[in-house]
């Protein structure tokens, strides 16, 4: 077995290691002997048992060193070969593996590769989780697998994924065409940009009074920059006034059962509570009136959103939106205000499916005109009933 390291960003533990089995090791003679693999996790012992099984493949400990060694590989597609299957492990955890694929969805060369968990020291509750999210593709225990019994699951999962990706993009091109006329986009992004640039340069003086508030009445940053999904899966910062007290993202968990939405775990999931106790007093007013709104007129101007369009999500929320169905959502450009805004904003009635909803259908609908539609019912709906 012959073993190359390949250099990381900054190899604070294990680097990322790409093992190559000599011909003189194993002579594959099938298709299927020359998959290749991408493991991510610590256990020794499952990267030696798929040295032996495959032809060659990559290691990586954290999902971040995955996703920068995956970066690299893309980039150099032309000289190395992709990975055909990536297993995680299981202690690695939904969140990192949400991470995970929202990265693979931002990479066309990646979004056929099927991603399984490994979930062999899994506890029972642990592996009806992972089974009830659908980006992974399956789950298996490699000491259950031989050598051919591995392959032919890798082969499987491998041409499944291409025709489901297949058959979701060749959807998505049909109905880019249906809604959306050759002269709409464009006329979009100048309406945006004039209109951004105007509200910017007149809305200075509020700006500035905004921030001394938020200065005076707490410490630390005047805006609240976070990474959101926005149309395509397109991952950019969003920014905000900051309404809430510091560190209040980390408070996610010990408030989850003040959740409005109240998902299963089984499906979308959405994080929103009313009369938040996180909310400064600054903040309430900010929100009550959407002043805080106002810093994603930057995110307009430079292209990350739209005036009006499906709400940016963050990467949790928009991980759990991955479905068929669901996923049509993301084909609208990302908006400061729409639909949803205008039909369900402040409401206490309001179900994940209405809400999904709602955004699918201005994606099925939307352009200038219909736009500058819910521009003119937006007004009405910027005072909010709840502080949620």
């Amino acid at each position: 077995m012959e073993l190359t390291f390949l250099q990381g960003e900054k190899a604070t533990k294990r680097v990322y290691k790409h093992f190559t089995i000599n011909a003189q090791t194993a002579s594959p003679t099938t298709e299927q002997q020359k998959l290749e693999f991408f493991y991510i996790g610590k256990k020794a012992d499952n990267i030696s048992s798929l040295i032996n099984v495959f032809e060659s493949g990559y290691a990586a400990e954290s999902v971040s060193n995955a996703k920068s060694m995956l970066r690299r590989l893309l980039n150099n597609s032309k000289n190395i070969s992709l990975p055909d299957i990536i297993i995680v492990e299981a202690p690695i955890g939904i969140e990192q593996l949400r991470d995970l694929h929202l990265f693979l969805l931002m990479h066309k060369g990646l979004t056929p590769v099927p991603v399984v968990v490994e979930a062999t020291n899994a506890t029972p509750a642990e592996i009806e989780r992972f089974k009830n999210y659908s980006f992974v593709d399956d789950i298996i225990f490699l000491q259950d697998y031989n050598r051919q019994r591995l392959l032919r699951k890798v082969s499987f999962l491998k041409k499944l994924k291409h025709k489901f990706v297949n058959e979701l993009n060749s959807r998505v091109m049909e109905t880019n065409l249906q809604v959306t006329s050759p002269a709409s986009p464009v006329l979009k992004r100048a309406f945006d940009m004039l209109i951004a640039g105007l509200l910017l340069l007149a809305l200075t003086p509020i700006f500035l009074l905004v921030a001394l508030a938020i200065r005076l009445e707490s410490r630390g940053p005047v805006f609240y920059i976070a990474k959101r999904a926005g149309r395509g899966y397109k991952i950019f910062d969003f920014y905000k006034f900051r309404t809430m007290a510091v560190d209040a993202d980390k408070k996610v968990a010990e408030l989850a059962h003040m959740n409005q939405y109240n998902a299963s775990e089984a499906g979308a999931m959405f994080f929103k509570i009313n009369n938040d106790p996180r909310i400064t007093k600054v903040g309430a007013f900010l929100r009550n009136t959407s002043l805080d709104e106002l810093p994603q007129l930057v995110n307009v101007l430079i292209g990350d959103m739209s005036l009006v369009g499906n709400r940016p999500l963050p990467l949790y929320e928009a991980a759990s939106l991955t479905t068929d169905e669901w996923a049509k959502r993301f084909m609208a450009p990302a908006g400061m205000t729409g639909l949803w805004q205008i039909k369900k904003r402040g409401k206490e009635d309001m179900s994940i499916e209405e809400r999904i909803n709602l955004d699918i259908d201005y994606a099925d609908r939307f352009s200038f005109m219909y736009d500058l539609w819910i521009m003119a019912n937006t007004p009405s709906a910027l005072i909010q009933r709840t502080n949620a």
